[in-house]
């Protein structure tokens, strides 16, 4: 009887897990069909995207002064356009962590949107471009993957420095504008007022400007619709050879060298093999991505898009910036490339122990990748040890990688103060030969050539852009002219404000112009300059003696009108720093043979007369006057000890 009730258990318990089997099977192919036909509709979206008409894309990209809302319009059109949810967050587009700490964006990013309108559906290829002058190097790169621009200006501010400049560099390249006056929902905007200034500055009609509140959503429908009709398609040819233009680039550690296209004829598909036009290299495409704004791979790239490419490339170095690339084996010409960024501000960075050096130098390797406007050059000091002396495009880019470096790799990096290059014309001797007849550029204190050498000393100057209110006008001017600025023009934009244009030299106004033009104007005032080559100067070498010796490691390059005044400040700021040693030390500030300031450090002194109790004055002076003589002859055989902290406080910004 036990048995047969163990049998009918067992039967029973496989009844019922066949039972359940057969309704798991059941749902499985009840869901199949629904699974099948969301696959394939993701597959027939991204077919339809790859088979968009020409006519059908518009490549553009936003433009502004910092902190006009360029950002945040991006993220209205992104939910508009079903590219995101609506609240999503704030400025999806800033991926950085810098990036939203600071509210600045720092890299310029790309999204392909899907957008119908009147019944026909649109590719819009958007980038969102930073707005501060240090980055604008990545507005001109944009510009080049774009057939027009959105140029945005604050209802509250107005027509900035960087509002200027970005509008001239689409100007120079011909490319139709839809002007946008954003945040109007402000309670203190005047876009009328704005208005005004637009057609002043920039000869634009009031009928051609949007009103629109990006935050709020506003009028941004608008937006969408005059990219449409404003914006023309981009001029390719699909019938061609494949020809495409890399104008971004960026290194993920899972993924390698990622390059960004757009792609100006004919058509890339996964597992072709490509070449690029400066390298002469080949290789095969693992696989092509719109950004919307994640990764949506598809399996090719038609003339007029603009899209993500990843190919066998071992490291970014190959992926340069304004290259071609193009089928192996075809013969088709070059597209014309753009200006490499130049970089402005040179800074040393070192580690704060040597035991740290391979750990800092991955670091800058890997952040380096993601950001190839930054040039590295290996140099070694005597005091801080094995470093690097890099290159960037302004002080914010300096201040944005230094940030970078020590939140993204746990680096711990000290910076030195900025400076930039200077250039000479030497003429040969033989401990410089191989400068003979050229020009010799230098942007180090060891490096300063021998003046007996040189015939003429140059400078990097620029082209300094400042609007700001009428009734700061005097503050501003005595500032740049104590910053050995040049007035080259002034024009009145209304009322109220005011345009200036000055010739600078760059060292004037890297290190601290931009904090005191904000407060000499309350903070009203907007900044920005650009290259203007190199002009004749009177530059000289300052060096720093301790007791008559020469210290190569604080030394430092400056204009001799100010040679005096920078004088006196770091040889209080070394009074200050070095510690006292057992002798008397001279500190003195020197060009040439002329000393331009000096101060006095005085030694430690043991009390010898303590344990006197009484007794004759003689004894007394005795001991003193023994005191003095073996603190000369220490003094005139003693070797000055300065302390590695003292170095960095000394030369670190």
């Amino acid at each position: 009887m036990s048995v047969n009730i163990m049998l009918f258990n067992i039967i029973n318990h496989n009844v019922k897990r066949y039972a359940c089997h057969l309704n798991t099977l059941q749902n499985f192919r009840n869901l199949r069909p629904a699974r099948c036909l969301i696959l394939k509709r993701n597959c027939s979206s991204a077919a339809k995207v790859n088979e968009t008409p020409i006519e059908r894309i518009r490549n553009f990209c936003i433009i502004a002064h910092v902190d006009h809302g360029k950002s945040t319009l991006a993220d209205r059109l992104l939910e508009m356009t079903g590219a995101i949810q609506t609240n999503s967050g704030a400025q999806i587009l800033d991926k950085l962590q810098v990036e939203k700490e600071r509210g600045i964006t720092v890299k310029a990013q790309t999204a392909s949107l899907k957008y119908t309108h009147k019944g026909v559906e649109y590719l819009l290829n958007l980038i969102d471009t930073p707005g501060h002058v240090d980055f604008s190097s990545e507005v001109y790169r944009s510009l080049a993957a774009c057939q027009g621009v959105i140029l945005l200006v604050d209802a509250n501010d107005g027509v900035q420095a960087q509002t200027v400049a970005n509008f001239y560099l689409a100007f120079e390249k011909n490319l139709p504008m839809i002007p946008i006056i954003n945040k109007i929902d402000l309670k203190n905007a005047n876009p009328d007022r704005v208005l005004k200034q637009l057609n002043t500055l920039f000869e634009i009609e009031s009928d051609d400007v949007l009103k629109i509140s990006a935050k709020n959503g506003t009028n941004c429908e608008a937006v969408l619709e005059a990219i449409i009709e404003r914006i023309p398609p981009p001029p390719v040819l699909r019938n061609e050879p494949f020809r495409a233009l890399i104008f971004d680039s960026w290194y993920n550690k899972y993924k390698g060298t990622v390059s960004l296209i757009y792609v100006q004829q004919g058509k890339v598909s996964v597992g072709d093999s490509i070449s690029s036009c400066h390298t002469g290299k080949t290789y095969e495409v693992k696989s092509l991505s719109f950004l919307r704004p994640e990764e949506e791979e598809v399996k090719a790239l038609y003339a007029g898009q603009v899209g993500a490419l990843k190919c066998n490339m071992k490291s970014l170095k190959e992926a340069h910036i304004g290259d071609t690339f193009r089928l192996k084996d075809s013969t088709v010409q070059p597209l014309p490339g753009f200006k490499v960024a130049k970089s402005m501000v040179f800074a040393g960075i070192y580690p704060i122990d040597q035991s740290q050096f391979t750990e800092l130098r991955s670091a800058l390797e890997k952040l380096i990748l993601n950001d190839n406007a930054v040039t590295v050059v290996e140099e070694s000091s005597p005091a801080l040890g094995q470093g690097w002396r890099l290159g960037f495009l302004g002080l914010l880019h300096m201040e944005v990688f230094v940030q970078r470096l020590e939140q993204e790799y746990g680096a711990e990096p000290i910076l030195s103060s900025p400076g930039v290059t200077y250039k000479a014309k030497v003429f040969g001797t033989k401990s410089i030969e191989k400068y003979k007849g050229e020009e010799f550029y230098f942007s180090n204190p060891l490096e300063f050539p021998n003046p007996v050498n040189v015939t003429e000393f140059y400078e990097p100057i620029v082209r300094g852009t400042i609007i700001t209110p009428a009734e700061y006008l005097g503050g501003i001017m005595t500032l740049c002219s104590e910053k050995r600025g040049i007035e080259e023009s002034t024009k009145y934009i209304d009322n109220q404000r005011m345009m200036l244009q000055y010739i600078f030299p760059l060292n004037e106004i890297i290190m601290d112009f931009h904090g005191s033009l904000k407060s000499v104007s309350s903070g009203y005032a907007s900044f920005d300059y650009e290259d203007c080559g190199y002009q004749e100067s009177n530059i000289v070498k300052m060096n720093v003696l301790l007791n008559g010796n020469p210290v190569e490691e604080l030394s430092s390059i400056v204009h001799a009108s100010n040679a005096v005044v920078k004088a006196k400040a770091l040889c209080l700021k070394l009074l200050n720093n070095i510690p006292k040693q057992q002798y008397h030390i001279s500190i003195q500030a020197a060009v040439g043979a002329k000393i331009l300031s000096r101060e006095n450090l005085p030694c430690l002194r043991k009390d010898v007369t303590a344990k006197l109790y009484g007794g004759d004055v003689t004894r007394k002076k005795k001991l003193l006057a023994q005191q003095a003589s073996g603190k000369k002859k220490l003094r005139m055989i003693g070797n000055i000890s300065i302390p590695r902290e003292t170095y960095i406080k000394i030369l670190q910004r």
